[in-house]
């Protein structure tokens, strides 16, 4: 973390008490958890009893909080016995306080394994040593904490409280509920003022919201939470996108499989997968068999027995699978978040079987894939190379992961493509190269990854045979570009706020009416048919409303094209394309003929153009 980082952080935390110190004052009998800086602010976890804190409080809340920024009191840090430390959140009626306290005095060192790291930072800093712990007084507010602080309460920037969300005691759900309470922080208020800004914009692009305008997916209650179902209009999405995934790499030999969505659990004891994440599955009951199996979690493991099923030579490889299938994932419900976080994962999934040699050729083959598609959607990447870290939780012996790291730094340093590490974000079973999408409110989303795994082939003991007449183990390289279909659309809707280029958009082309006489709509309807033998998706609207309120509806529907069909466009046999401003790069709208404009529409489809050339 670097001074500046660290310094906002010890603003942001700051803020955090004197929010509970403002909240106190009007809540006497409030109870205290754990109160961190995070990301953007700040936030503090409070039980007031039955009278909750509403966002209608936030104004008040506010207001007491700036008095105690305006009498810029000190903080002061006072050590105690934790015996003196445990009394105090007794007679203080600090029942989380005296939890942690109790816990760390029993517990000692153990207790770093059992807490997160926010309840960590409320205790002292040597875990070691539990004989003193400290805490932080602002005028008459006392906190157990280990700090550290802003020297005065004077001393912290600019802040807004945001939001309120219920959360249980230290994750269980078997302890009492609290409210945490949000706070945004910086330094200025005009940072403060446009990242405000940008959570507004961020609402008005939410994908549930614009799933439902646009009408592109719903989620039943009867069906269940996190299974999404897909409207026609939404449907065309995931379908063009997985085209467009289809077609890139098959050009490049990447041959279609199919495997079933159910499996027994031993396939995944083999593979490694099951002592990591079973837990996290969806398991399935045979009323015929004594058969464990599970909803497919994923798909490696079945390609790799598609691998098996024949002896191979190092003169077929590298062979090259691909799939788009869904997997099953027994995701916890209040984690489930529109098409963020699902139980049904549609992956545009693929794996290499290669030799060690051919390594590099197939990683660079892979990244020019990614770089290619991303460019046509139009979304900028950075690169991260994830790398494990020094925990046991990885498969492989630390030679083959050096090995496999390097691989990936050099295939990225020969293409001069800048890159990040992040240790600790492998895969149990191999490193990684993550590319990171950045959207149009310059948050980051992991989308494309190619992954080295020299573990999952030997557990499995695939093999091939060597020029040399000798059996040897393939490597196998896991690639996604999409990852999940459902979740990159979660990314790619709010990225676009739902105005889809004309190749992706479900209704390219709608029609209006200017009334429903017969050669009217006869016209519209050859227009039509003519449009849909060149694979254009076009619809008419014919209703008895006025020119006005169908081209309202037009744009709310974000359609890319919009053409008016009345006499003028019959007896001249042109029209004036109403263009959707982002994609429209003509100075004044002008009139073109029915056929070219159809012909030019259905190439800019096939080109997957972003801009429009009519």
């Amino acid at each position: 973390m670097s001074d500046s980082d660290h310094n906002l952080a010890t603003m942001r935390h700051s803020l955090a008490h004197i929010m509970a110190s403002a909240i106190q004052q009007r809540w006497p009998d409030a109870k205290f958890g754990v109160g961190p800086a995070i990301d953007k602010g700040f936030y503090y976890d409070i039980d007031v009893g039955e009278d909750k804190i509403s966002e209608e409080d936030f104004k008040s809340i506010e207001t007491d909080m700036k008095k105690i920024i305006k009498e810029d009191q000190k903080f002061e840090r006072i050590e105690k016995p934790i015996d003196e430390a445990i009394n105090w959140a007794k007679e203080n009626n600090q029942a989380y306080k005296e939890e942690l306290l109790n816990d760390l005095k029993r517990e000692g060192t153990t207790l770093a394994s059992s807490l997160n790291q926010d309840e960590l930072g409320t205790i002292s800093d040597n875990l070691s040593q539990v004989d003193t712990v400290s805490f932080y007084r602002n005028g008459d507010f006392t906190d157990l904490c280990r700090g550290p602080h802003v020297e005065s309460t004077g001393m912290v920037g600019h802040f807004k409280l945001h939001r309120i969300s219920g959360v249980y005691w230290r994750g269980n759900d078997k302890n009492p509920q609290l409210q945490r309470i949000y706070g945004l922080a910086f330094l200025t208020q005009d940072e403060l003022d446009a990242y405000i800004n940008q959570l507004e914009e961020a609402k008005k692009r939410d994908h549930r919201k614009l799933g439902q305008e646009l009408d592109l997916f719903v989620i039943s209650p009867l069906v269940g939470a996190g299974l999404p179902l897909f409207t026609p209009r939404g449907t065309v999405l995931r379908e063009e996108l997985n085209k467009f995934s289809q077609e890139i790499r098959e050009v490049e030999g990447y041959q279609k499989v199919w495997v079933p969505h159910i499996a027994k659990k031993e396939l995944y004891e083999k593979s490694g997968h099951w002592d990591k994440f079973g837990d996290e599955w969806l398991k399935v009951e045979s009323q015929e068999s004594n058969d464990h199996l599970v909803m497919k979690p994923m798909n490696c493991p079945h390609h790799q027995q598609i691998y098996a099923s024949k002896p191979r030579s190092y003169k077929e490889l590298p062979i090259k699978y691909m799939e788009t299938t869904t997997v099953y994932r027994d995701e916890k419900a209040g984690e489930l978040l529109g098409l963020s976080r699902v139980r049904s994962i549609t992956q545009d999934d693929s794996h290499t079987f290669c030799t060690p040699e051919q390594i590099k050729e197939v990683v660079n083959l892979l990244v020019r894939i990614v770089t290619d598609f991303y460019k046509a959607l139009e979304l900028p990447l950075k690169v991260r190379l994830s790398f494990k870290d020094d925990s046991d939780g990885y498969l492989g012996s630390d030679e083959l992961w050096s090995q496999a790291q390097n691989i990936l730094k050099e295939v990225l340093e020969e293409n001069n493509i800048e890159y990040y590490e992040g240790i600790g974000e492998a895969a149990f079973y191999g490193p990684k190269i993550d590319f990171m999408a950045t959207d149009a409110l310059g948050r980051e989303f992991q989308v494309a990854t190619p992954q080295l795994d020299f573990v999952q082939p030997e557990r499995f003991g695939l093999t091939y045979t060597d020029q040399d007449g000798i059996e040897k183990t393939p490597v196998m390289i896991h690639f996604a570009l999409l990852g999940s279909i459902e979740r990159f659309l979660g990314v790619y809707i709010e990225h676009t706020a739902g105005k889809f280029p004309v190749w992706l958009a479900p209704e390219q082309i709608r029609m209006l009416t200017v009334n429903q006489e017969d050669n009217t709509v006869s016209f519209a309807d050859k227009i039509l048919k003519r449009a849909k033998e060149l694979g254009l998706r076009i619809t008419i609207d014919n209703s008895n409303e006025s020119v006005g309120k169908k081209i309202r509806s037009a744009e709310l529907y974000k359609v890319p094209y919009v053409l008016v069909i009345g006499e003028k466009e019959i007896s001249s046999g042109e029209i004036i394309p109403r263009i959707r401003k982002d994609i429209d790069v003509m100075k004044e709208p002008h009139s073109i003929g029915i056929e070219e404009f159809l012909v030019t529409v259905s190439n800019e489809t096939k080109s997957r153009v972003n801009k429009t050339s009519v």
